[in-house]
């Protein structure tokens, strides 16, 4: 995969990942994910995926690219 995309697919997913959370908690209203429990879980799962694919495709070295 290209660096640059997993970059943006990382960030995109980081902040999907934090909308996300903050709906299951109930931060975010005015969607029926408002306040349901397996988004607050899902969430922070989905964001730190993300964080770690922005990570690795941020990273500059050889093949970067």
């Amino acid at each position: 995969m290209n660096r640059t995309v997993a970059l943006v697919l990382g960030v995109v997913l980081l902040l999907v990942g934090v909308l996300w959370t903050l709906q299951g908690l109930g931060v975010v209203g005015g969607s029926p994910m408002s306040g349901v429990t397996l988004w607050a879980v899902v969430g922070p799962v989905v964001a730190l995926l993300g964080l770690l694919l922005a990570v690795v495709g941020g990273r500059r070295g050889p093949g970067a690219g």
